[in-house]
């Protein structure tokens, strides 16, 4: 479960203070507006010398609650200072997956080459009981980066399972071969480990045929927490359709990293459904206290066509002529 944002114990004494500063700038009102008229004054002067004490004994002690003084804490939302790591406030207990996220930019002219290669070994190594590791799924780009392929591994068993496979695969001369092969045809290539939120759904097989929607985003330094604490609402909106496929955050690489992959039957399904999500109340405020967080998404979101997902038992095979594969 995550552990929600909360605010500042002393919020409510200063609610409490400001109705106290109110009700004495009312009676100081109060006050110079009779010494203006009359001597009756004299008859308030000690409730009002009484009450201006009070505030003022207030007054110091917030002012020694914090470095920036009472008055600033009115104004600045304040939080508990996070007493864990992201990895064990926001991923699921119940499962120890470790994911890795693969980017490949393949020479175009290498491409259908590059697949057929790349299929190939991956489901041998999926099937390979030996290794710890299968093919969530894999992927070529058809907007955004060209010529991109991009593969989603999983690891069940976390970290022991991954150091696992990869010294397996250094001894692996046919792997070895491989990557030699692959590397050919490569203009450049990066990998993040990733761990799933709690709150999303784990990848699983799915009808298709079906394109795929990678988002994602760059958080600031400090906000991952509070971004949890928002899609952990904000994802029961997203559910009608089934395009929620399963949502990640950056451990290894390239830090403050999500990333977002959806499933829809077309780009039409994809428009309409993320049109509905915002006639659902509280979708809006979802994406409103949500958007201040990243520092900055992928402008054009990467829109996928699958190649293969050996997890599914009807997985289809790479087929230059075909485009459309199930997950």
């Amino acid at each position: 479960m995550l552990e929600q944002v909360s605010c500042s114990p002393c919020d409510t004494c200063i609610s409490k203070l400001l109705k106290d500063v109110f009700i004495l700038l009312l009676l100081l009102l109060s006050w110079y507006l009779i010494s203006k008229t009359s001597l009756l004054c004299r008859r308030f002067e000690p409730f009002l010398k009484k009450q201006l004490s009070f505030i003022l004994f207030l007054c110091r002690r917030f002012s020694e609650r914090g470095d920036k003084g009472w008055l600033r804490s009115l104004f600045v939302h304040k939080v508990d200072a996070r007493k864990d790591a992201h990895s064990n406030l926001l991923s699921k207990k119940e499962t120890s997956n470790l994911y890795k996220i693969q980017f490949h930019n393949v020479k175009p002219e290498c491409l259908e080459a590059y697949n057929s290669l790349q299929v190939e070994v991956q489901t041998r190594l999926h099937l390979d009981q030996d290794y710890p590791c299968e093919v969530v799924g894999s992927w070529n780009t058809w907007y955004g980066d060209q010529d991109q392929a991009v593969h989603l591994w999983r690891y069940r068993g976390g970290y022991p399972a991954l150091t696992e496979c990869l010294n397996k695969l250094r001894n692996n001369k046919e792997y070895l071969e491989f990557r030699k092969e692959r590397a050919k045809m490569l203009i450049s290539r990066r990998n993040q480990l990733l761990l799933e939120f709690s709150f999303w759904n784990e990848p699983l097989p799915r009808p298709g045929p079906n394109i795929y929607e990678l988002r994602t985003y760059k958080l600031k330094p400090g906000t991952m927490i509070e971004w949890g604490n928002h899609w952990a609402r904000a994802i029961k909106y997203r559910q009608e359709n089934n395009e929620a496929v399963g949502g990640f955050f950056s451990q290894i690489g390239d830090l403050y990293v999500v990333h977002h992959l959806w499933a829809y039957k077309s780009l039409q399904s994809r428009e309409e459904t993320r049109n509905s999500a915002w006639l659902k109340e509280g979708w809006d405020s979802s994406v409103y206290y949500t958007v201040p967080l990243y520092m900055y998404s992928q402008n054009i979101p990467s829109v996928f066509t699958l190649l293969v997902s050996p997890v599914q038992s009807n997985a289809v095979q790479y087929n230059s002529s075909a485009m459309n594969f199930t997950f």
